[in-house]
């Protein structure tokens, strides 16, 4: 997201619970550490929110902290709810507090959805969430639509189905798959233990998206989208896809662990994000066996 509002022409600040601590090594990756300004601030904390808003002065602001993790969070569900409800909603008080003239785009997730049993999820579709994680976005997003409609706030959610890129932490499956993958390909004698394969997801590749995270604030009208590719896989073709890139047979080196099963899961994950086109012109160009090889490739040493 930072690189692509840099690129065109934005002052970039970002935000972390601790500024001069924190590594930020992702934008270090990207080389545009130098770039970006940063600030220290804690989202749970309203204070410290509207104390940076009104030193930095934004015209608009990208909401996508919070914690991330669909697994972690029923490990955590206090801090989740916290991070991403509370956060979200000390964030629209402060823009209305401050006039209300700030655009604000807020991080939704598909994980709200729940299970649909197969049907594509619009942006109209209910929402049964099935992790603390997919609770807290659900919340989310209805205070930012609440925000909209009782103050006129110029606040969108978009609610991402999977979106993937190199930047992935090893904790995320994909990357997981990818780091394992590669580590074999490279003479590794491991075997990768994954939890539920069976499972299926939209997988798209997360430059696209953050083009759809920005184009949502250029409209004239706020309002929420659903992006994604709009064709669904399951965890083992995208285990094969990864594999089939650095000329490997998956099944030779992959497990199913009950260990890694979660307490509830989404078997599959069907979107359709036709508005998204219709409105604003946004389309996912690369599938999910393009997400694999570029990973892949990323991981190698290839390039993006």
């Amino acid at each position: 997201m930072a690189q692509l509002l840099l690129e065109r022409g934005y002052r970039v600040v970002g935000t972390s619970r601790d500024a001069q601590m924190s590594k930020f090594g992702n934008l270090l990756r990207l080389g545009i550490r130098d770039r970006v300004e940063v600030e220290s601030m804690s989202l749970t904390d309203f204070r410290s929110v509207i104390q940076v808003l009104t030193k930095v002065e934004p015209d608009e602001i990208y909401n996508l902290g919070g914690q991330s993790s669909v697994g972690l969070s029923f490990e955590q569900p206090v801090e989740t709810l916290a991070s991403i409800a509370t956060g979200t909603l000390n964030l629209l008080e402060a823009v209305r507090f401050l006039g209300g003239k700030i655009k604000l785009y807020n991080a939704g997730s598909s994980e709200c959805f729940g299970d649909t049993s197969g049907a594509p999820a619009d942006e109209t579709t209910p929402f049964r969430p099935r992790s603390p994680y997919a609770v807290a976005k659900s919340a989310a997003f209805w205070e930012v639509a609440n925000y909209r409609e009782a103050y006129g706030l110029f606040a969108c959610s978009g609610i991402l189905f999977n979106h993937e890129s190199p930047l992935r932490p090893e904790r995320f499956v994909t990357q997981k798959i990818v780091a394992a993958a590669c580590r074999i390909a490279g003479g590794s004698d491991e075997i990768l233990e994954l939890g539920n394969t069976s499972v299926q997801r939209d997988w798209g590749w997360a430059p696209e998206y953050v083009e759809g995270m920005y184009l949502m604030l250029q409209q004239d009208e706020p309002g929420d989208y659903v992006l994604a590719t709009g064709k669904t896989s399951s965890l083992e073709e995208f285990v094969a896809a990864v594999f089939a890139s650095l000329d490997l047979d998956w099944r030779d080196r992959v497990k199913t662990n009950p260990a890694f099963f979660r307490p509830t899961d989404i078997a599959i994950g069907r979107s359709n994000p036709a508005k998204a086109k219709r409105v604003m012109g946004w389309e996912a160009k690369y599938a999910m066996a393009d997400v694999a090889r570029m990973m892949a490739q990323a991981h190698r040493g290839g390039g993006d």
